[in-house]
């Protein structure tokens, strides 16, 4: 099969692969339809190089039609519709019956101390083959396929997978008051859908920031008011504290993590690491923070005393400074973690199986780009060029 694998900072190539083949008896195959690139597979475009493997298959956003089940599989037969969520999750542990299936105690990566495997993504995750490819194998099939219907593009549940849950997870821990104010900072796929569900879920007002004038415009026709990060640099904080009476937004959604700008010493050490050999880079990327906390430290300065952070954006270093004391004195509350998806699905389900695109999942994506072109649209969306917000990859 053809399949978009990792060889180096800003290498991916379509290659040929072995087909996926039945392991374990929980398993099945899917034929991928769709699958998206995710603004967490730049990290392994830009940075993550040390923990990945050359040839690994990328991609965690798919959604196909079964073509195999193992025999211990249940509720899902070949032909079946499914999208596939980013984590690889048992249904049945402790973890998954609280509704934390990133944390699943079956899939958990102990040899490097993480949460559950992911589809596509490091060896600190499992290094599992992903999803931006013709064909996936998908462990654990009697518990983590969603079963989607048959009577709509792709482009309306495929979102399912990553984007959707993770947003409304964001939103559902930033914990905004009916009829209260979010700001959302970062407005790229996640921030974006964020923007969308925050006013479904009933904040009276969004202040959304970034520095991309084509994200500004997208968030701005769904009815958040936007600031352009470039143009209050150093003062942003002041600016929506003038928009709020003086006290901030009773939350504050980071969407943004180590994907930040504005932070040169952070980028610098970022480059640096990934000039060192693997075995180096990796264990000065876990034990020294080289992350660009520029998002994160704004969040800190723009909420209310009192207020809420929700942390979506992918932070990787393990030694970042934070500033206690701030935290502590405004008596901020503070929640963070991977997307638990099937716990979001039932609340999200009714909103795309209606007639009405309440969400406006149908025109999300800003590209639907051949399988062979994802070296292109992997350059695209790193560079921000030529409007590309969302791609989906069409194998």
């Amino acid at each position: 099969m053809k399949a978009v694998t990792w060889h180096g900072r800003r290498d991916v190539r379509v290659e040929t692969v072995p087909d996926p083949e039945i392991y374990y008896p929980t398993d099945a195959i899917i034929r991928v339809t769709s699958s998206g690139i995710c603004g967490s597979d730049l990290h392994l475009y830009e940075v993550m190089g040390p923990f990945m493997g050359d040839g690994d298959i990328l991609g965690h956003e798919p959604m196909g039609i079964v073509e195999e089940v193992g025999r211990e599989v249940s509720g899902l037969k070949p032909g079946d519709r499914v999208v596939i969520p980013f984590q690889i999750s048992c249904g049945d542990c402790f973890m998954c019956k609280q509704g934390l299936q990133t944390q699943c105690e079956i899939t958990q990566v102990r040899t490097h101390g993480m949460g559950a495997a992911l589809f596509g993504y490091t060896k600190l995750y499992g290094e599992i083959p992903g999803g931006q490819a013709e064909f996936l194998r998908v462990p654990h099939a009697h518990y983590g396929p969603i079963v989607v219907p048959t009577d709509a593009p792709d482009d309306r549940f495929v979102y399912l997978s990553d984007v959707l849950p993770t947003a409304w997870q964001a939103v559902r821990y930033a914990a905004v008051p009916p009829g209260g104010t979010v700001a959302i900072l970062g407005l790229g796929p996640i921030g974006d859908m964020c923007v969308r569900v925050a006013r479904h879920l009933g904040a009276g007002r969004i202040i959304a920031v970034d520095l991309v004038p084509e994200r500004l415009a997208r968030a701005s026709a769904h009815g958040a008011e936007v600031l352009d990060f470039d143009d209050h640099e150093g003062k942003l904080g002041d600016v929506i504290r003038d928009m709020t009476d003086g006290r901030g937004p009773d939350s504050v959604i980071d969407a943004v993590g180590m994907e930040a700008h504005g932070a040169p010493l952070g980028k610098f050490a970022q480059r640096a690491a990934g000039l060192l050999p693997d075995a180096i880079a990796a264990k000065v990327m876990e034990k020294a923070g080289v992350d660009r906390l520029v998002a994160l430290h704004t969040a800190i300065d723009v909420v209310r005393r009192g207020g809420t952070i929700s942390l979506v954006g992918v932070y990787g270093g393990m030694a970042d400074p934070m500033p206690m004391l701030t935290m502590f004195d405004k008596q901020i509350q503070l929640r963070m973690g991977q997307a638990n998806v099937k716990r979001w699905v039932p609340e999200i389900m009714p909103l795309l199986t209606g007639s009405e695109d309440v969400l406006g999942v149908d025109d999300f994506a800003t590209h639907h780009m051949p399988l062979d072109q994802a070296p292109a649209a992997y350059e695209a969306f790193q560079k921000k060029t030529g409007g590309t917000i969302k791609v989906l990859l069409k194998p």
